[in-house]
C-alpha cells in the first residue's frame, strides 16, 4: 500500500524546504484558518503551563500562547520548519526540537497541552500518532488535534514514480466515528469533538461580511448555516487525560 511505501521522514523534510508555510494567506482561506485557530484556541484550558505543537507549521500556536506568557515548544519533523518559527517568535519561553511525532524525544507523562493542527491527515498510521501524543501529556493534560472533515481525496499521477499520488499528502479522510473508535482504547480519556465550518460560507465567500464578527457569534451563525446545508469542513478533537 502507499502508506507502506511512503518515506514520510525524508518527504516532509523536503516539503519544508520546497514550499513555504509562512506565506500569507488572503480572502476566504486566509478567514478560515482564522477561525479554525480560534476554535482550537476556545478548547485550550485557562492558563496552561506549556502548551507543545506538534507540526509547527507557521508558528501559530507560539505567536498566540507567547504573548500571555505561556511557554510554548514547537516541534517538527523537518529542522528548518522549527528554526524559522524560533527564529520569527524569539521568546525566551519559546523552545524547540525537531522529531518524529511517532517517536517524540520526550518524557512521558509530562506535557501540559499539546496541539496538532492539519497533521493527522498526512500521517501513515493516525492511531499510532494519538496514542504516542497521548501518552505524553500529564495527568489532567489535554491533547486537541484538528483536520478536515470527511475530505474527498484526490489523486495525481506522479511523473516520476508514474504511482497514484494523493494531492497535499494528504492519506487520509476522516469523521469522527474515526476517533471514537481510537478514543475508545485509550485509558482514563474524557473525549469531545466538533465539527464546523460551513462550506457553503466559504465557498460563497461570506467571510466579507463574517470577518467582523466575535468569535462566539460566528459560531452560532455557522451551526446555523450547518443546520440549513450540513456542509462543514473541518473536525476538532480534544483528548483529555483524567
Amino acid at each position: 500500500m502507499l502508506q507502506e511505501r511512503f518515506d514520510y521522514v525524508n518527504h516532509y523534510k523536503i516539503d519544508a524546504t520546497e514550499f513555504d508555510y509562512f506565506e500569507e494567506r488572503f480572502g476566504a482561506s486566509k478567514d478560515d484558518e482564522r477561525r479554525l485557530r480560534e476554535y482550537i484556541i476556545s478548547k485550550v484550558p485557562q492558563n496552561p503551563t506549556s502548551v507543545m505543537d506538534v507540526g509547527c507549521g507557521s508558528g501559530w500556536v507560539a505567536e498566540h500562547f507567547l504573548t500571555k506568557g505561556i511557554s510554548v515548544v514547537s516541534s517538527d519533523i523537518a529542522f528548518s520548519n522549527v528554526k524559522k518559527v524560533l527564529l520569527l517568535f524569539n521568546k525566551k519561553n519559546h523552545y524547540g526540537f525537531t522529531g518524529d511525532s511517532f517517536y517524540p524525544p520526550v518524557k512521558k507523562g509530562k506535557v501540559d497541552v499539546i496541539i496538532s493542527s492539519e497533521v493527522i491527515e498526512h500521517v501513515v498510521d493516525p492511531e499510532k500518532f494519538v496514542n504516542s501524543l497521548y501518552d505524553l501529556l500529564d495527568k489532567d493534560g489535554m491533547l486537541i488535534i484538528s483536520t478536515p472533515y470527511k475530505e474527498i481525496l484526490k489523486f495525481i499521477l506522479c511523473t516520476h514514480c508514474n504511482q497514484k499520488t494523493p494531492i497535499h499528502a494528504h492519506l487520509h479522510s476522516f469523521s469522527e466515528h474515526n476517533f471514537i473508535n481510537i478514543a475508545s482504547k485509550l485509558n482514563n480519556v474524557k473525549f469531545d469533538y466538533y465539527i464546523f465550518g460551513n462550506k457553503a460560507l466559504i465557498f460563497l465567500r461570506m467571510y466579507v461580511i463574517l470577518k467582523y464578527l466575535p468569535f462566539a457569534i460566528w459560531k452560532f451563525v455557522d451551526f446555523l448555516a450547518n443546520k440549513i446545508l450540513n456542509k462543514p469542513a473541518h473536525l476538532v478533537l480534544v483528548f483529555r487525560k483524567n
